[in-house]
């Protein structure tokens, strides 16, 4: 599974990466998580509000810093 977080590098990215890490290691997922910060990478997934969450691909969530358990429930239903 990869996991991309997309964003500039803000702290509501920071803390998104790192609730991500946390559902990941809760759950004993085996994913890569990636931070994307590149502009044109992010529009190219169609997101105008970060940060945003992509599982596999497919952007789950933007504009938003979900809760570690709100991301082992995304994960969780990608599987």
């Amino acid at each position: 599974m990869k996991i991309e977080i997309l964003g500039s590098g803000c702290p509501s990215c920071m803390k998104l990466e790192k609730n991500a890490e946390a559902a990941v290691k809760s759950a004993g997922i085996d994913a890569e998580i990636v931070k994307v910060t590149d502009m044109t990478d992010i529009m190219n997934y169609g997101v105008t509000r970060t940060p945003a969450l992509v599982v596999d691909g497919i952007v789950k969530s933007s504009g938003k810093v979900l809760k570690a358990d709100e991301i082992l429930k995304v994960l969780k239903d990608s599987n």
